[in-house]
């Protein structure tokens, strides 16, 4: 089983910006597609971003150009930087990890983005 923890959460004000971490518990990090999911209240979970070890990086448009995902193998940790945050981004932000037949996630961390 893979356990995955974020953290780097917290409040911000409109155009700031945030780097999110999440570790990974995995014996085998490098196969695994991670991802970045976010989540607000009364809305369903939507994909941020995605960076698999081998493939196209991709984004959900309301981002793209904004945040930046990356992954450190070595550190078996993907990371989020999110710029130019606006009140809309407010959410749960959840790590993901997929593999073959597995599907993982963390507990999320909460981002703020208000005045």
């Amino acid at each position: 089983q893979v356990q995955l923890v974020e953290s780097g959460g917290g409040l911000v004000q409109p155009g700031g910006s945030l780097r999110l971490s999440c570790a990974a518990s995995a014996i085998i990090f490098r196969p695994y597609t991670m991802g970045w999911y976010r989540q607000a209240p009364g809305n369903q979970r939507e994909l941020a971003a995605r960076r698999p070890s081998g493939g196209s990086t991709n984004y959900a448009d309301s981002v793209k150009g904004r945040f930046t995902i990356s992954r450190d193998n070595a550190k078996k940790t993907v990371y989020l930087q999110l710029n130019s945050l606006k009140p809309e981004d407010t959410a749960v932000y959840y790590c993901n990890a997929r593999g073959g037949q597995s599907n993982y996630w963390g507990p999320g961390t909460q981002v703020t983005v208000s005045s």
